[in-house]
């Protein structure tokens, strides 16, 4: 049962975090989130280990758990990874792409497109990360659909800290151009608007960019 309630709570703040409502240096009190999520902060405590184990929470002797705030040579390294990661998995998705399988690539796209008209933020970039791990789990991989979730997880955080706003419907069209070569079964053209596509989110991130810091408070209201 508290293994349980320990996960639920990693859950929910790693949602919060990777939906933007938790903020990079924002203070996770283990008092408020004790009385928010109705336990014990020994379960709290638990669950801030593990998302630190996950580079998600950074704990500071004397002066408690902080949203992780990475910095832009670390950004570079994580993106750095996806690529290798993910330039390999467009090309395997070829092998096993199926019309369903399209089919669900090309409903998850038209799902972020929705949500860039409706200007939903937290949403719109949720799903503009799930397309990734939406391949990997299609691919049928879920060590590889495991393993770039806690990656998107730290580029949620990245993105929060330095992506202006402008380039969510790039993204958008990106991702469709990808569907587009892998149902034409062009492994070489689908690895290029990968690896492509994942530079273009690097390269718009703006690094001397600082973002305001709510509080708890704020952003588990």
């Amino acid at each position: 049962m508290e293994s349980s309630t320990t996960l639920s709570i990693v859950e929910a703040l790693t949602k919060a975090i990777a939906e933007r409502r938790l903020q990079p240096g924002t203070k996770l009190a283990e008092q408020k989130l004790a009385t928010h999520f109705g336990v014990s902060r020994t379960l709290v405590r638990q669950a801030l280990y593990q998302l630190a184990q996950n580079r998600l929470v950074k704990l500071e002797p004397a002066r408690g758990a902080f949203v992780s705030a990475p910095s832009a040579q670390e950004a570079k390294q994580v993106f750095a990874v996806r690529r290798m990661l993910e330039a390999e998995m467009a090309r395997a998705f070829i092998d096993v792409q199926t019309p369903a399988k399209l089919k669900a690539l090309r409903a998850h796209v038209a799902q972020e497109k929705a949500a860039l008209i409706s200007k939903t933020v937290a949403g719109r970039n949720e799903l503009l990360s799930d397309f990734h791990v939406r391949m990997a789990e299609l691919l049928g991989n879920e060590v590889l659909a495991q393993l770039l979730g806690e990656l998107i997880s730290r580029c949620a955080l990245i993105t929060l800290m330095y992506q202006t706003d402008k380039h969510a419907a790039h993204n958008a069209d990106e991702h469709e151009a990808i569907v587009k070569a892998l149902s034409e079964r062009n492994a070489d053209e689908a690895v290029r608007l990968m690896t492509e596509h994942l530079e273009h989110v690097e390269q718009n991130l703006a690094f001397d960019q600082i973002r305001p810091v709510p509080t708890l408070a704020m952003a588990l209201a």
